[in-house]
């Protein structure tokens, strides 16, 4: 999947909200693309909830990935910023379009996502994210958690979908998107650490 990923031409340093801000709409197109390749691939996801309930799980699982990327690029001051703006904007995208169309209130669909997002930082923490390559446990996270989405048989079978085609592309999608955004951005001091997403 292609996605616009470069900035106009500036000088300036970007700071890890903008980055955040992009990074988010980025994702919101990959996880849209993942439901597009899912349909075709004869899966059902209906117009309504499901879809919506789709676009969370593949959005939560994105800012798991943006969170390893940015773990490898920004320092610690740095990634908890960039991370915790990413995750309030992808949640009010996710609102904002699931409000739109169903009528639900967009306070309680971010409050709704932001708490999945913390219970699923705890499951994608036990695993390595391996850059260039792809962890089989890191994205069997993705695979289990789109079975509760799915109804009747497609449920057994999604989770290979997710976990051969669509978590790849997107993990892609995103280094790259990463790589270009960060063009020219002066590397800063590598840290460890974790980071949890506040509500």
């Amino acid at each position: 999947m292609r996605v616009r990923s470069r900035w106009f031409k500036s000088d300036r340093e970007k700071t890890p909200e903008e980055i955040a801000s992009a990074v988010a709409f980025i994702a919101w197109r990959v996880a849209q693309n993942a439901l597009k390749n899912t349909r075709k691939a004869q899966f059902a996801v209906d117009v309504g909830p499901q879809y919506f309930d789709f676009m969370q799980e593949f959005l939560v699982f994105l800012v798991q990935v943006a969170d390893r990327i940015a773990h490898r690029r920004q320092a610690w001051n740095l990634r908890v910023a960039f991370i915790t703006a990413l995750a309030h904007r992808v949640g009010d995208i996710l609102a904002e379009n699931r409000s739109d169309l169903l009528g639900e209130p967009a306070r309680d669909i971010k409050s709704r996502f932001i708490e999945r997002l913390n219970q699923a930082a705890e499951d994608y923490a036990a695993f390595e994210y391996e850059p260039g390559g792809l962890n089989f446990a890191f994205v069997r996270c993705l695979g289990h958690a789109m079975e509760s989405v799915m109804h009747g048989p497609d449920q057994q079978w999604v989770a290979d979908q997710m976990m051969s085609i669509e978590a790849p592309e997107a993990m892609d999608t995103l280094e790259r998107a990463f790589a270009n955004l960060f063009d020219g951005q002066p590397p800063p001091p590598p840290q460890t650490g974790s980071v949890t997403c506040p509500e």
